[in-house]
């Protein structure tokens, strides 16, 4: 194996010995471990180690999910032998797409253009489309017949097999096109390569059930499964045995995590559990859909010492004729409600949310009703969206679509406001010494340092390289509405 692969992380705490038979295994993940050697012993085969290694680059589009999917996918990559390059312009380029809104998809289809100028400079170069977008059968087709000089494509439900593709790719396979339409079983133990030493997402839960009208996720992700809470104990330990001081639980609604389980846990629960876990400073999870949240929930954040003072509880619309056909299962008043309990159990806590502008046949009576949310919430931060049809969605099939003009009009309108709630709940914390987690120098200025607060507000200071994965006190000193610029003070 390669110098790169011992910065490579099991979640198992290792892997799985039987990667080096023979013959191929029939259960995972050890059958992966197998083409992962096989692939290794190719590429020296064909003389590409060391100072030769093929390099690679993953490209992420989309959410937290994606992104701890494309960790596997780079883990996999390094313990085959590639080394990995902040380029396109390299071996192996693997596209991990989002399907979310069609604006996702075109931005795939724009880079595509340039890799194939990249392939034709660099005959060898591979070139793979991976994730959710390569759920949707049209998608699948438009790369097959207008992009040929894709190499490999796979969707979200075999990502696991991703080095048994690798492998028949590099053996002479032309084009390896494997998409699954059933959901798999939940397989975990793949090689990790995190962004970060310090903070790692975990999955708590794959899937979704709650088929809002809009929403391609539970048909690109497949049905709702929970991870035995034994499973999810023992890669939080093993993380923080590796030096991870932050993890944040992932789900498409983690408010639903286990009751798929044989013997049902609530996320509260889980909760409860990882935070009894040595080494783990902050526990963050994503996302919270409001129908699912406990009253033992918001206990439990309240009377926690680790778990963060933040939750991101996606309001998508404040008219409740709209939230009904939207297919969200809760009222303007139910998440009013629900909002004000959280405040009363923690008052420094941070909500953020996500809004759509221009479901069809959203009035403007609709959206002054959004508009009444925002005011009333003060989002400490929102993502805003303008509605984008999936085809296969229920909401696709309507006919009531709100003129472009009018939306982007709701749109702006929107923003102000965003932007006066976030500077208003920005200024609240002005002065005071907070936490900040180190995670990187400042892109733009590299005298400063770049981390998050507890309530994951955004804060720059002056500091030097090696307080990265640090957590230190910084007085607050200037906010920008979603961010602040502060000093670190001595303890």
């Amino acid at each position: 194996m390669n110098d790169k692969q011992n910065s490579i992380f099991f979640p198992d705490g290792a892997a799985p010995a039987s990667a080096a038979e023979n013959t191929v295994p029939e259960t995972e993940p050890a059958r992966q471990y197998y083409f992962m050697e096989k692939t290794r012993e190719l590429l020296e085969q064909q003389g590409y180690t060391g100072k030769d290694a093929l390099s690679f680059h993953v490209t992420t589009f989309g959410c937290q999910m994606n992104a701890r999917d494309s960790e596997k996918l780079r883990g996999i990559l390094q313990y085959v032998g590639m080394t990995e390059s902040d380029s396109e312009e390299c071996d192996l380029v693997l596209f991990n797409t989002c399907t979310v809104r069609e604006n996702a998809n075109l931005k795939v289809y724009g880079r595509l253009g340039e890799l194939h100028g990249y392939k034709k400079k660099n005959p060898k170069m591979k070139i793979g489309i991976c994730g959710c977008m390569m759920q949707e059968k049209s998608e699948v087709e438009k790369v097959r017949k207008s992009y040929p000089f894709v190499d490999i494509v796979f969707g979200t439900h075999n990502l696991y097999r991703f080095a048994e593709l690798l492998y028949r790719s590099f053996a002479g396979e032309k084009h390896v096109v494997d998409v699954e339409e059933a959901d798999p079983a939940i397989v975990e133990n793949l090689p990790i390569e995190r962004k970060y030493s310090f903070k790692s997402g975990v999955n708590v839960t794959y899937g979704c059930n709650n088929f809002c009208s809009y929403c391609i996720v539970p048909y690109v992700r497949g049905r709702e499964k929970s991870r035995e809470p034994k499973d999810i104990l023992r890669e939080i330990e093993n993380l923080s045995k590796d030096g991870v001081k932050e993890i944040m639980l992932l789900g498409q609604n983690v408010n639903s995590y286990g009751k798929t389980l044989e013997t049902p846990v609530s996320f509260a629960e889980l909760l409860s559990d990882v935070e009894k876990i040595d080494g783990i400073e902050r526990i963050r999870f994503m996302t919270s859909h409001p129908k699912d949240l406990s009253d033992d929930l918001i206990d439990v954040m309240a009377h926690s010492k680790k778990i963060c003072r933040h939750i991101h509880l996606p309001l998508q619309s404040g008219s409740t004729k709209v939230l009904s056909e939207m297919n969200r299962h809760y009222t303007k008043e139910d998440y009013l409600r629900l909002c004000e309990k959280i405040r009363t159990a923690m008052p420094d806590i941070a909500i953020t949310t996500d809004i759509m502008v221009g479901f069809p046949g959203e009035t403007e009576e609709d959206f002054l009703e959004t508009m009444d949310v925002v005011q009333k919430v003060q989002y400490d931060s929102a993502f805003t969206f303008i509605y984008s049809p999936r085809e296969g969605t229920p909401a696709a099939g309507r006919d009531d679509f709100i003129p472009d003009n009018v939306v982007h009009d709701r749109f702006d309108r929107l923003l102000d406001l965003i932007h006066e709630c976030s500077a208003a709940q920005a200024e609240k914390h002005m002065g005071e010494i907070q936490n900040v987690l180190v995670e990187e120098v400042n892109s733009h200025d590299p005298s400063l340092v770049t981390g998050h607060m507890g309530n994951n507000s955004l804060v720059h200071f002056k500091g030097s390289p090696d307080l990265i994965g640090q957590t230190v006190p910084v007085k607050l000193t200037e906010s920008h509405d979603f961010y602040y610029f502060g000093e670190a003070v001595s303890e």
